[in-house]
């Protein structure tokens, strides 16, 4: 029952104005690898629905004008990374002798939107449990890691808002992420990293319908998840872009600060979901294929944006 006591103990703080995505991240996965996880059935799908409420309740904080620019503004970017990460996936994979539906699980997690794309992905190419497991561990390690670098490296590069948020859509993996690091730079660099990271997370549908049709076996009916939640962000864009006067902005604030509180709280989920079972069963292979592909797009990207962004 402490466990459980610890547990609600922290969500109150994290929640508290001492608290931030990054301590969340911290305290979730501090809890882990301490004293265990008391409730592991918040895993998985509730998690995954808490992380796209909030994407839906951060669309009433943003100008629909401003979404359909930020996503114009990275669409070279976001082709660059989505195809460029594709193709050096499988070289390396093929390098490196990962298994085929391993390597193409990471690579598309690595290309389209982490978690969520291995998800959508996964049931299109028969993936096992198994190899599930190990391609979102090593995305969700390398995002932890990202969550806490990038501040960091935008900080002592100068970077502008426009700038970092940009660099976090195309070079960190799951949207989590992305919101917990370029929160913290900025309100301005939170705005244009979700607008680009979800013009980016529309390759889903397309790819593993694709992907279905390259590893279909005979008389085999793929499964296909389409990321309905992000039409859900746009519509709630909308909403806040043309709702009649009579709706007060307090209205849309609160629903925003709803947003920021299930992001922080989506973090510590994350946080205390991992375990040292699941660093042993990432494996050095897989783990170095999810690596050589982040550092690759992470700095190459990088390059761009400050050149060119």
């Amino acid at each position: 029952m402490w466990q459980k006591a610890v547990f609600v103990l922290l969500i109150v703080f994290i929640l508290s104005p001492w608290g931030s995505p990054f301590v969340a991240l911290a305290l979730g996965l501090a809890m882990a690898l301490t004293i265990g996880n008391p409730f592991p059935q918040l895993a998985g799908k509730p998690t995954t629905y808490l992380l796209q409420a909030s994407v839906v309740l951060l669309g009433f904080g943003m100008n629909l004008g401003a979404v359909l620019k930020a996503g114009r503004s990275g669409i070279l970017f976001i082709l660059a990374v989505v195809f460029g990460a594709i193709a050096l996936g499988f070289l390396f994979g093929k390098l490196l002798g990962t298994s085929k539906r391993i390597t193409t699980l990471i690579t598309m997690g690595t290309a389209i939107c982490g978690g969520s794309a291995i998800a959508a992905v996964g049931p299109a190419i028969k993936a096992e449990s198994d190899e599930m497991s190990v391609s979102l561990g090593t995305i969700f390690v390398l995002n932890a890691i990202a969550l806490f670098a990038f501040p960091l490296i935008g900080h002592s590069l100068g970077m502008s808002q426009e700038q970092f948020g940009l660099w976090c859509a195309i070079a960190i993996q799951d949207t989590s992420s992305v919101v917990g690091a370029s929160s913290g730079y900025g309100a301005a660099a939170l705005a244009i990293a979700v607008t680009v990271k979800l013009a980016r997370a529309l390759w889903i549908a397309p790819l593993a319908i694709a992907l279905a049709v390259a590893f279909r076996e005979k008389d085999a009916k793929a499964k296909i998840a389409i990321p309905w939640f992000i039409f859900l962000f746009v519509a709630a864009a909308a909403i806040r872009t043309f709702a009649p006067v009579i709706i007060q902005p307090s209205v849309f604030d609160a629903l925003v600060n709803l947003a920021k509180a299930g992001f922080t709280v989506t973090l510590f989920l994350i946080g205390i979901s991992l375990s040292l079972e699941m660093l042993k069963k990432v494996g050095v292979r897989p783990f170095l294929l999810g690596t050589i592909l982040w550092i690759i797009i992470a700095s190459l990207s990088l390059l761009a944006v400050l050149n060119f962004g």
